[in-house]
């Protein structure tokens, strides 16, 4: 047993410090991103936010709304072949998912479409070596493709993972609104410094990560972009919306995480009796088309932007300073 002793740091213990800023108008930020992968050699233009493949939120029609914003989506791993055959997706922003076992492999050559660039392999504990390997068994077979691969939230794994064949490391492990790791299993990392130190480690060979959970306003979103993530995946802040196309009742929708008692059921029958549930089951407020969601977290972006003197968002991590706080917000209202 070991202690580390350093701090480490997650979204609500710190704020970005405002800086003299050249900028007039939240309308001169430009939110595009332009990316060429490590491996594959892609090259991608857009708006790095992507939705997360969860049910009510990785759908289809997700996908193709939030295309139009020239967002991405993680579809959600039960999507298959005939149903993205049914439907006109731009493929420069989905990718389809996929876990690691043996059926999900012959699932993952079925789905993958001729116009599909990015394969999201996705796994609660990114540390096995099993997980590794299936890394780079699907490198080797989608030489052309985007690997994005997690989850971890430590520099030595994010760079195996690299080496292994992955274009994107998914960062996070328990931080997501209606995830129970770190209650079920002590297992964690805080996020913003997980982000922080997994970026430098990417970004040192050449790849790239997404911050992967713990976003629960626009501010949260900044302050991973501005930690030094390429991209942020976003599972709770996208849903309640139509696109997510669930269930509702009473003003409410229901969302629940994708190791929750609910999804288990949903998608392998029950809870299989040697493992547990890692997840909730929440409701949410319906909250109506996602577009209006988009642009208030656009908005958000771009005024943080303002704030610190970056008129893009790939200048936001140099422009970016964290000041440690015991309070970020005053909440006499919330309560």
């Amino acid at each position: 047993m070991r202690i580390e002793e350093d701090i480490k740091l997650d979204f609500r213990d710190v704020l970005i410090r405002p800086k003299r800023s050249t900028l007039s108008s939240r309308s001169e930020v430009d939110l595009k991103r332009s990316y060429k992968f490590r491996h594959s050699g892609f090259e991608w233009s857009g708006i790095p936010i992507m939705a997360a493949n969860m049910d009510g939120v990785g759908t289809i029609d997700m996908a193709r709304t939030l295309a139009k914003h020239q967002i991405f989506t993680c579809l959600v791993k039960s999507i298959d072949s005939s149903e993205l055959s049914d439907f006109e997706l731009p493929g420069y922003y989905f990718a389809i998912s996929t876990g690691t076992n043996k059926n999900d492999y012959i699932k993952l050559q079925q789905t993958v479409r001729h116009d599909t660039h990015f394969i999201c392999i996705d796994v609660a504990n990114g540390y096995s070596e099993h997980f590794g390997d299936f890394v780079q068994r699907v490198r080797e077979d989608y030489p052309t493709h985007t690997i994005i691969a997690g989850n971890v939230v430590t520099a030595d794994m994010t760079q195996e993972l690299i080496l292994r064949g992955a274009d994107i490391v998914k960062v996070g492990i328990g931080p997501g609104s209606v995830c129970t790791t770190r209650v079920q299993t002590g297992v964690g990392y805080p996020q913003l410094s997980a982000i922080i130190e997994c970026a430098d480690a990417a970004h040192g060979l050449g790849a790239h990560i997404i911050a992967d959970g713990g976003c629960t306003c626009p501010g949260d979103v900044a302050k991973a972009f501005g930690a030094g993530a390429d991209f942020v995946m976003l599972g709770g802040m996208l849903a309640g919306h139509d696109e997510g196309g669930g269930e509702i009742k009473d003003g409410k929708v229901t969302f629940y995480g994708m190791s929750s008692d609910t999804a288990m059921e949903k998608h392998h029958g029950g809870v299989a009796q040697y493992r547990s549930s890692e997840g909730r089951t929440v409701t949410v407020p319906y909250r109506g088309s996602v577009n209006a969601t988009v642009l208030d977290l656009l908005g958000g972006l771009r005024s943080t932007c303002t704030y610190v003197g970056a008129s893009t968002l790939k200048q936001l991590p140099k422009c970016t300073t964290f000041v440690r706080v015991n309070r970020q917000i005053n909440d006499v209202f919330l309560k």
